[in-house]
């Protein structure tokens, strides 16, 4: 039977740290830094193998980074076992480690897949990776279209535009206001760009929500697209990101698992009869947590029990099973909002708290345990 050589991978643009480990031996070896590609990588294998007369198997690793999958696809396309290890689950040496290298790096990556002292990231499809590239890639441009806004509020407040008519900004009666504006010499044509620059990314996010339709619309993606719908806060754009960034949901062994994935977990440092809690972890998918807490604030409007027009029309052709096990979770949600708000928790505290059982009625329908 061959051995195992672990072979630990700290990755970056410039440069490639290798380190060898075995568990015959407990020791590092063949420590060496090579150009960022990945033939070389494949070249140093060969050197290492030759040394143990071919009688070995690698098992590479890197942590999860700026190279997303690229070098994973590259390796494994010549049949080299490779993994990506998420950072957060790591396992270290106690305390704080005050000294840290690409060396050290590389010797911790090959102990964690000697003793599997990590949890993987999860792969995803082809299609799966490109719909979450497009989605990232819109919410980028949102991002944007919220600094231009609070640009354009900021120079109509320096040179002393108020604007009065409504609390509400952005709506048709703001736009007509701020399109009325007629500041001093330059500033007019530089409030005409920056309304012209907010305008253009108003129609492109337009014109990419309704691509994300139609994506939704295809599959693998409409079936579970339109169950997750089926829950209040749970729109297109919110549902099929959720579906793209976390991929196979049945690697999450139970509900729990998957919130402490998303970061939504509360943290503890207890020791004896000391117990210390803290706030989340926010830990794994900074994505699908963003977009779960945003979806809990809908939980804070409506009435138990009632459906909207909207929520009606999403849930229209689904199994019976799964608009009810929704319209359980969302009551359920909504009660639960109005407790925590009477018990002067605060508003913030208790979006998150909604956020993470709504993950948890979300991994029940993913995994159709909706019984």
């Amino acid at each position: 039977m061959k051995s195992i050589i672990y072979l630990g991978m700290d990755v970056h643009t410039t440069n490639y740290t290798l380190c060898c480990y075995t568990l015959e031996d407990d020791r590092m070896c063949h420590l060496q830094q090579i150009a960022p590609d990945y033939r070389l990588i494949l070249k140093y294998m060969d050197q290492v193998r030759r040394l143990y007369n071919n009688d070995v198997e690698f098992l590479c690793g890197y942590e999860a980074g700026c190279l997303g999958y690229s070098l994973y696809h590259q390796l494994t396309a010549h049949q080299v076992r490779c993994v990506i290890l998420a950072p957060t689950t790591m396992g270290a040496v106690l305390g704080i480690r005050k000294v840290k290298t690409d060396k050290r790096d590389a010797m911790l990556i090959a102990k964690c897949l000697a003793f599997h002292t990590y949890h993987p990231v999860h792969i995803p499809t082809p299609e799966e990776e490109q719909v979450k590239e497009f989605i990232r890639m819109r919410d980028d441009h949102k991002l944007a279209l919220k600094r231009i806004k609070q640009q354009i509020s900021a120079f109509c407040l320096r040179h002393g535009f108020h604007y009065t008519a409504t609390k509400s900004k952005w709506t048709q009666a703001h736009w007509k206001w701020l399109k009325s504006l007629k500041p001093d010499g330059l500033h007019q044509e530089t409030l005409n760009e920056y309304l012209l620059t907010c305008s253009s990314l108003c129609d492109k996010l337009e014109r990419l929500d309704r691509r994300i339709e139609e994506l939704a619309a295809q599959e693998p993606f409409q079936e579970r697209v339109r169950q997750l719908t089926c829950l209040v806060g749970v729109k297109t754009h919110t549902a099929l990101s959720i579906i793209v960034e976390v991929g196979d949901f049945n690697r999450f062994p139970t509900a729990g698992k998957f919130a402490s994935f998303l970061g939504l977990t509360p943290g503890e440092a207890s020791s004896s009869d000391k117990q210390n809690r803290f706030g989340i972890t926010k830990a794994g998918n900074t994505h699908v947590r963003r977009l779960l807490v945003e979806a809990a604030q809908s939980y804070a409007r409506g009435q138990t029990g009632r459906k909207s027009k909207d929520l009606k029309a999403r849930q229209a052709g689904n199994k019976e099973q799964v608009i009810a096990y929704a319209d359980k979770g969302s009551e359920r949600l909504r009660r639960r909002f109005r407790q925590l708000l009477y018990k002067g928790k605060q508003h913030n505290v208790i979006k998150t708290a909604i956020a993470r059982e709504l993950s948890c009625f979300i991994w029940g329908m993913m995994t159709d345990r909706i019984a």
